[in-house]
């Protein structure tokens, strides 16, 4: 059945971005909205323990019957996405920085610069992946994990956080960019902030537009795009841990009648 749901995870309210931006291009799809936000950031966490929590709710969402998963999270799609490919074969499992790489890979024409939470960064997945596509290209980057807090705690666009903008973005490393990828999901909330700091004149890369176009095309891939609207699409969403940031944000992106649930997994 292609009207069953999508399954979209993150630590935290990062997730929701993307969530957003599929709910935009992908209106006749359903989807479950995981959020763990009791053990949010999941950057400073072990490898190990991210796959823990990575697989732990992929098999809740699949117990949802979900038909496909979207990993909402740069340091999940570091180091949890292959496991869980090898895990559940048989279920399409998208990662947030596969649809970004092939963009800046085709797109980029200087210096690219890479934020991200300190066990992405750490992984460097974004460089490895971008350079072997683009052995040439120069790439920087940086753990930026003020950011995540920031955004978890619904303090951007205040002096908070464009002083944690600036602290990270105002070397040499980062300046005359040509495209700027925001490693994490949180990061596209500061999105006007830091286009703002630049003045215009470099590129950053609306990682959530580009996940759900990649999403889209997966799910013709694999025959299950709900494309004749049956029922209206219906949206759920799950929290490991009540917070009132994350109601608040999640509320400024998909109104006020939604319901969190609380789910503790482990």
């Amino acid at each position: 059945m292609t009207n069953r749901p999508i399954g979209i995870f993150d630590s935290g309210v990062g997730g929701l971005t993307v969530a957003a931006a599929i709910k935009k291009h992908l209106p006749d799809e359903s989807f479950i909205y995981f959020g763990d936000t009791r053990h949010t950031p999941y950057g400073d966490k072990s490898r190990d323990t991210v796959q823990t929590y990575s697989r732990e709710i992929t098999e809740f969402l699949l117990s949802q019957d979900c038909k496909a998963i979207v990993i909402a999270c740069n340091t999940a799609s570091a180091l949890a996405y292959q496991k869980l490919v090898k895990k559940f074969p048989d279920v399409p499992i998208i990662n947030v920085v596969d649809p970004v790489v092939n963009y800046v890979a085709e797109h980029a024409k200087g210096k690219v610069g890479i934020i991200a939470t300190r066990a992405t960064t750490q992984s460097g997945i974004y460089k490895k992946s971008l350079l072997a596509k683009k052995p040439k290209l120069q790439v920087v980057s940086a753990a930026t994990p003020l950011l995540v807090g920031i955004a978890e705690e619904d303090f951007t666009h205040t002096d908070i956080s464009r002083g944690a903008i600036k602290a990270y973005l105002n070397n040499d490393d980062f300046s005359k960019l040509s495209l700027l990828i925001l490693g994490c999901t949180h990061f596209p909330l500061f999105q006007t902030e830091i286009e703002s700091f630049y003045e215009g004149k470099t590129e950053v890369v609306d990682s959530p537009e580009l996940v759900a176009h990649h999403l889209k095309s997966v799910l013709v891939e694999h025959k299950i795009l709900n494309e004749k609207e049956r029922e209206k699409a219906s949206y759920r969403f799950y929290v490991s841990e009540k917070t009132k940031a994350f109601s608040r944000i999640a509320r400024n992106f998909f109104g006020e009648n939604i319901t969190l649930t609380e789910k503790v997994l482990s």
